[in-house]
């Protein structure tokens, strides 16, 4: 099998060797330059020890180019980016004689040591092998290595969604050694932030890259300190779409429940049809907006705040007829009793000569005044009179606070419940959208 390995890896550099030879007439021995690494496999070169075995630490210096960041998932809490990994490191068993470099073929690598690097948090990765497999092999003289291969993987990213649609998610991209801790391997970037190329031209649909950075870290795990390569990016979400999906919408549906004030109250169906029908559109557009996010509901997002706020100010508005016409009905029905007596002493008084009103107006006004000392009387009833006993004076007391109560809270004037309400509803909802888009925007 050794053999077998030796021959392809011979042929794989004899070949450019040829070549050379053709085209100029001479070939690399006559330029001082022996084949890469052949030597050295032939005097037992072995893939399963890193390079400086039991001595100094491995340097892999890396850097990334990032194609695309496919989707970025709230329900999930991940993202799916497409990178090209390139990794250098020297190893000294595989120098030659030269500055020259030599790219091989990608077959080749089953025959070389190469670093156990993964990414952390990734929940699927894969390799591209379309048309062929997208790995690079490079040799330079001094023995290192250049090995590039391009991935697509999906990483778990925690999202804070507490401010849904107005958030900014921070997310990294984490590479770490599986099994050489730091003894053994240590990582560090190429060029620091230029070392990840693709981000700044970056674009997508419903996020934009705020910034991003490079860091160098160490993670600590029961089996020692492993050596870690941090690339932290913020996406800020792109609210426009919510504001024209969600936002407008249901502001829309506030300002039409606040028509009914305009109403007269008389209009029972036209009143309780608004009512009804904002508040049944609004509840549509909440279970909407949360469909798209059926994983995530344990979360009180901002925009769930803002459509509660809606549907609070519709719902009221929809309390607000009720009330206003329950007292109507009320003060109507108080009116109608007092009518007809009212009539009926009209109707005698025509038929009642002036000679009796004048003998009977001393002794009517005499029993009026009586009976009004009496109604007087027994509305303000005297709880601290000494004849009367403890519990008498608590139910006089408790009955004493009741009609005041009851009394804050008669309308006497149903029509201005109306009236009140197209200053304060609109008022309140324009203070509430000031301290909402304060807090979530600024804070």
């Amino acid at each position: 099998m050794f053999c077998r390995c030796f021959s392809f890896f011979g042929l794989c550099l004899f070949l450019p060797t040829q070549r050379s030879s053709l085209g100029h007439g001479s070939s690399l021995q006559d330029r001082g330059t022996s084949l890469p690494g052949f030597e050295n496999l032939t005097l037992g070169y072995n893939k399963y020890l890193r390079p400086n075995f039991g001595g100094e630490p491995v340097q892999i210096t890396m850097s990334l180019d990032i194609a695309s960041i496919s989707s970025v998932s709230e329900s999930d809490m991940d993202f799916t980016a497409t990178l090209s990994l390139r990794q250098r490191w020297t190893d000294p068993r595989l120098a030659f004689h030269g500055n020259r470099s030599f790219t091989l073929d990608a077959r080749l690598l089953e025959l070389l040591w190469l670093p156990d690097t993964y990414i952390v948090g990734s929940k699927s990765s894969f390799l591209h092998h379309v048309p062929v497999g997208s790995r690079l092999l490079r040799l330079f003289s001094n023995g290192t290595v250049l090995y590039a291969s391009r991935i697509t993987t999906t990483v778990a990213c925690n999202m804070d969604l507490s401010k849904y649609p107005m958030d900014t998610q921070t997310c990294r991209l984490q590479l770490e050694s599986w099994g050489y801790d730091e003894s053994d391997v240590t990582f560090s970037w190429l060029g620091g932030s230029s070392s990840v190329r693709g981000l700044d031209e970056l674009r997508l649909a419903r996020f934009r890259l705020q910034r991003y950075r490079t860091l160098l870290a160490s993670s600590q795990h029961d089996t020692g300190s492993y050596s870690r390569l941090i690339l932290q990016f913020e996406l800020r979400r792109n609210v426009l779409y919510f504001i024209l999906e969600t936002y407008v919408p249901s502001t829309l549906l506030v300002m039409l429940s606040w028509v009914s004030f305009w109403i007269t109250l008389d209009s029972v169906p036209a009143r309780t049809c608004i009512g009804v029908t904002t508040v049944l559109s609004m509840t549509t557009l909440m279970i909407s907006s949360r469909s798209s996010l059926s994983k995530t509901n344990c979360f009180i997002k901002a925009i769930d705040v803002y459509l509660g706020i809606c549907f609070s100010f519709i719902f009221g508005a929809l309390v607000e007829y009720a009330v206003a016409h329950y007292s109507s009905s009320q003060k109507c029905a108080a009116q109608v009793p007092r009518e007809g007596p009212a009539n009926d002493l009209t109707e005698e008084m025509e038929e009642v000569n002036i000679t009796n009103i004048l003998n009977n107006s001393i002794t009517s006004y005499k029993q009026k005044i009586s009976f009004t000392s009496i109604e007087i009387s027994s509305d303000n009833v005297n709880c601290s009179d000494l004849t009367m006993k403890s519990h008498e004076k608590i139910k006089c007391v408790l009955r004493n606070k009741m009609h005041r109560i009851i009394g804050y809270f008669t309308i006497q004037n149903p029509g201005n419940v109306d009236h009140y309400s197209k200053l304060l509803f609109p008022l309140f909802f324009m203070v509430i959208n000031v301290f909402y888009w304060t807090y979530y925007l600024y804070f």
